[in-house]
């Protein structure tokens, strides 16, 4: 058996929820979501790193069924106290999704200040290409290239941020279409404010 991947997460996740700057953030991303994609009662949507399900809660009374993914087992553990106030079914899986894959499709992932924790970025992508049903939809927030202050501490980052073009390019690698990155929020800390982007699109 391969050693557990060390879970990031376990000082930070009891407090999570409580920094503002994470929760506005997410409250922003979560709308512009609601805005841009059509989601339905009948749908069965996946949250990659879903984390303590912050963005999930915001989209679930809109569908069906979420299946949160996540690595963290802390993250996890809040996400399980919450299940009675989130308005729709929820599976939660935790497994690292660059090495396995989920044998169900989706008719769309979300996902929010992920990707920049996986070391190769145009894999997930193909993944989560491969994880969607015909016309499933994909909404992926994440930094704007940042100097690297952003994270005080370690956390597993792989990326400091990601050039827009670069993002929207991977994607269209990855076969999706109808492509559109926007900027989602503004991260205030007290190390400076970091853009959050959010990039729509659809198998």
């Amino acid at each position: 058996m391969e050693p557990k991947q060390k879970d990031y997460f376990s000082e930070k996740a009891e407090s999570f929820d409580d920094q503002k700057s994470i929760t506005q953030n997410v409250d922003n991303i979560g709308q512009l979501i609601l805005k841009e994609l059509p989601f339905s009662k009948e749908m069965h949507i996946m949250d990659f790193g879903s984390g303590t399900g912050l963005l999930l809660s915001q989209i679930a009374p809109f569908v069906s069924e979420i299946t949160a993914v996540d690595i963290s087992s802390s993250m996890i553990a809040v996400l399980k106290t919450k299940l009675d106030t989130i308005a729709c079914k929820v599976q939660i899986m935790e497994l690292d999704l660059t090495k396995e894959t989920l044998n169900q499709k989706f008719d769309g992932i979300i996902s929010s200040m992920t990707i920049h924790h996986i070391e190769n970025v145009q894999e997930i992508f193909n993944k989560l290409y491969s994880q969607l049903n015909e016309n499933g939809t994909i909404a992926i927030a994440d930094l704007d290239k940042e100097d690297g202050t952003f994270h005080t501490e370690d956390t597993g980052v792989f990326h400091l941020g990601f050039d827009r073009n670069e993002f929207l390019q991977i994607a269209e690698n990855a076969g999706f279409k109808d492509l559109k990155i926007q900027t989602a929020s503004v991260m205030e800390k007290p190390t400076g404010n970091y853009p959050v982007f959010l990039l729509t699109g659809k198998k």
